[in-house]
C-alpha cells in the first residue's frame, strides 16, 4: 500500500496514507487529539515531527549502520557522525529549557514522534550531557499509553517487555 511498500501505512476505508510523520499527523487531525486547533499550534507540531523523522533520526541511524563495520574509515565517520548526533541533541535540549513537551505546552503528537526517535538511543551514553532530553525522554515513555504500546509490541512479537523497553 505504502509508495516505498514499507511499514507504517494505514487504510482508513480507502485514504492511505504512508511514512510516520505523515500517519501521526492524519490520526491526530481526525481524532482531534494531541495536536493544538490553531494553525501555528499545528505548524509547531508539524515542525518537531519534521525534525524528528527528517534531522535527527537519521543522524542517529547512521550510527547503528556504522557499528556494523569496521575499518579506519567507519571509525573517522563514526566520530564525525557523533559529532552531528550531539549537535541535534544539543538543539533538542536546548528546546526544552523552559519547556515539558517539545512543540507545544501539551503532550502533541511531535512528542510521540521525537520519543520513538530518541528511544534508538536508549541503551546508548548519547542522553548522558542532555538531562533535560533525557528527563523529556523518560517522562514520554513513562506515559501510560507508552507502556500499553509497549505491552502490546511485546506479546505481538512473542518476546518480554524487558527485552524491550
Amino acid at each position: 500500500m505504502s509508495p516505498f511498500h514499507q511499514a507504517p501505512v494505514i487504510d482508513d476505508d480507502g485514504f492511505v496514507v504512508a511514512e510516520s510523520a505523515a500517519v501521526v499527523l492524519y490520526l491526530a487531525e481526525k481524532a482531534g487529539k494531541l495536536i493544538p486547533r490553531d494553525v501555528q499550534g499545528r505548524t509547531r507540531v508539524a515542525q518537531w515531527c519534521f525534525a524528528a523523522v527528517s534531522t535527527v533520526a537519521p543522524t542517529l541511524m547512521c550510527i547503528d549502520l556504522i557499528e556494523m563495520y569496521d575499518g579506519k574509515a567507519a571509525h573517522t565517520l563514526d566520530r564525525e557522525v557523533h559529532k552531528l548526533a550531539l549537535r541535534w541533541l544539543g538543539d533538542v535540549e536546548r528546546r526544552l529549557e523552559d519547556r515539558e513537551w517539545i512543540a507545544c505546552a501539551d503532550f502533541t503528537v511531535a512528542d510521540i514522534m521525537m520519543a520513538n526517535v530518541l528511544r534508538g538511543i536508549r541503551k546508548t551514553d548519547l542522553m548522558e550531557p542532555f538531562p533535560r532530553m533525557k528527563a523529556y525522554h523518560d517522562r514520554c515513555h513513562a506515559r501510560p499509553a507508552w507502556q500499553r504500546t509497549l505491552d502490546l509490541y511485546a506479546e505481538r512479537v512473542g518476546v518480554s517487555v524487558e527485552d524491550i523497553r
